[in-house]
């Protein structure tokens, strides 16, 4: 475990806590490589950081669409049967996703990701990657 992930432990557990309903939360990088859990099995995390990958990508495109936008994805949220799924942009190169109940506060899921961002947005940014090692 890397010392960033044990440094992060802490923080995503903070916001597992303090929003009942909340299941798994995942820093992860832009080309969707897990950077840091919490309440999630390593595989499921792997397969949600793989997916948002994606989502954000799509989310850019999409915004691209609308003049004057940059393009940058700042939030997504999905509703499905049985919850939420949530993906903030967190610092350069990096993302918060969470997955949560379907009787989550989203007012208040909001609210805590994006003071998490805040707090901790400088160490959620993941640098470029060559040749498949970071920078």
């Amino acid at each position: 475990m890397s010392q960033q992930q044990t440094n992060m432990d802490w923080m995503l557990k903070d916001l597992a806590e303090g929003v009942p309903q909340t299941r798994h939360v995942i820093v992860l990088s832009a080309d969707g490589l897990r950077m840091a859990q919490y309440g999630a099995e390593t595989d499921t995390a792997d397969r949600l950081a793989a997916a948002c990958a994606g989502l954000q990508s799509l989310a850019g495109a999409v915004a691209t669409e609308l003049p004057g936008s940059s393009g940058r994805m700042r939030l997504v949220v999905i509703e499905m049967d049985g919850g939420f799924f949530y993906l903030m942009a967190a610092g350069a190169g990096a993302f918060l996703a969470v997955l949560a109940d379907e009787g989550v506060d989203a007012g208040l899921m909001g609210q805590r990701m994006r003071d998490l961002v805040a707090r901790i947005g400088e160490h959620l940014s993941s640098p470029p990657r060559r040749d498949g090692q970071p920078a």
